[in-house]
């Protein structure tokens, strides 16, 4: 056998082994990502509100989440906090509402929470919209109001919000992940 011909058969050999690798790797079932994307949705007083966010998880951090020293401290805004993972967290609502004590006109837009008195939680709703979730900028505030703290009956893995319905054209936002629960209520009008 010649070199040449022999070169050829190992040239061949390693592009099929190449080429098999390559099809083996696509078929690789993909991890899913560790804050998979989520999405809460409910009619209230006939306007719709949905809120899309991304969901960490407490993977073994109980206790240090939330802390002064904990994962959400190392967030460049602390102790405003991008309230989920990844992309920020959206709001979007067809109708006029009342969360809280905050009027907030139909349309689409970004929730932020600060955290800073761990009692006393304050949801923040940003004008800003499509940002990666770390880009707040107070100056984009449309405004801020209380929420109601509690304390989940048990661990919460998986960060959640709920939206609820409540009859009367009223309702609840809850966020609750790891050891607290945060909630407001709704109006629509």
């Amino acid at each position: 056998m010649t070199r040449r011909v022999m070169l050829r058969r190992v040239l061949i050999g390693a592009g099929l082994m190449l080429g098999a690798a390559g099809l083996m790797a696509q078929q690789q079932p993909k991890k899913p990502p560790l804050s998979p994307p989520a999405t809460a949705s409910a009619t209230v007083g006939g306007k719709s509100i949905t809120i899309t966010y991304s969901s960490p998880r407490v993977r073994g951090r109980a206790g240090k989440i939330f802390t002064k020293d904990g994962l959400i401290s190392h967030d460049p805004h602390y102790p405003v906090w991008r309230a989920g993972a990844n992309s920020a967290t959206t709001l979007k609502t067809d109708g006029d509402l009342t969360i809280g004590d905050l009027q907030v006109p139909a349309g689409t837009y970004t929730l932020f929470v600060d955290i800073s008195d761990p009692a006393n939680w304050t949801l923040i709703v940003s004008k800003a919209t499509g940002e990666w979730g770390l880009a707040y900028d107070a100056t984009k505030d449309l405004g801020k109001t209380a929420m109601t703290m509690a304390a989940p009956p048990s661990l919460v893995e998986d960060l959640t919000y709920t939206l609820t319905d409540e009859g009367g054209g009223k309702g609840t936002l809850t966020l609750a992940w790891e050891n607290v629960s945060a909630s407001v209520a709704i109006e629509a009008h």
